[in-house]
């Protein structure tokens, strides 16, 4: 077992780079897509999706490739992973996911420091969180249980497909919806929008906590995920 120090290192660094792929993917496929919105959003999904395969496939042997406040709790909550260490996740999380949008922006030579005026706010926004969020614990959990080979490539597939399925573009992390707030650019949200986001975040992952158990019930966790 990797000691706890490498571990939380392995998730700030790959938050960090989760949030300067997502956002330096934004800012380059605004740049290049002419205004048009479509094709803005489909450059920076195929970026998020595959570098979220890679991350995983990397730092999954070490931390467990969380690099979601969200995936943590659900294993906190599932008893699988000590409360203790998921607060150190979390913060590891939040931490590295700032420094990945402020890496982003020095390389495209923004401001380092700004905040979004991007709008992502009502009902049906926030189902879309819940429902993205739900989602990615299922697969998850349901990869962890039955094929674990196959969840670096199940997670950035999915991320991939919501991203287009939902309403709110399928943030589904809490981590990654505060660093976003602090981006003014193709991938940000208001910091207004941010703790309605982070509670369907988090409705969507109890929902996932429940129900998951109950369809794997006999199934043990994935020792990388722990």
């Amino acid at each position: 077992m990797p000691s706890l120090v490498r571990r939380l290192f392995s998730e700030w660094l790959g938050t960090a780079f989760l949030l300067a792929a997502v956002v330096g993917s934004g800012i380059m496929a605004e740049r290049l897509a002419g205004g048009n919105v479509a094709l803005a959003l489909l450059c920076n999904t195929l970026p998020t999706g595959a570098i979220l395969v890679v991350l995983i496939l990397i730092f999954g042997p070490l931390s467990g490739a969380h690099f979601n406040p969200a995936v943590t709790l659900a294993f906190a909550w599932r008893g699988e992973l000590p409360w203790l260490i998921a607060a150190g996740y979390i913060a590891a999380q939040i931490v590295g996911a700032i420094v990945g949008v402020w890496a982003a922006h020095l390389m495209f030579e923004l401001p380092v420091w700004q905040f979004s005026v991007t709008s992502r706010a009502g009902g049906g926004q926030w189902f879309a969180e819940a429902v993205a969020t739900f989602g990615l614990l299922l697969t998850i959990f349901g990869c962890a249980a039955r094929t674990p080979t196959a969840l670096p490539f199940a997670v950035g597939l999915y991320i991939t497909s919501a991203y287009w399925f939902t309403a709110s573009t399928s943030f589904a992390n809490p981590a990654v919806t505060i660093a976003r707030s602090l981006s003014d650019t193709f991938a940000g949200i208001a910091p207004s929008g941010v703790i309605a986001f982070i509670a369907a975040q988090l409705t969507g992952t109890a929902a996932a906590v429940m129900i998951g158990k109950w369809l794997w019930v006999s199934e043990g966790c994935h020792p990388e995920l722990r």
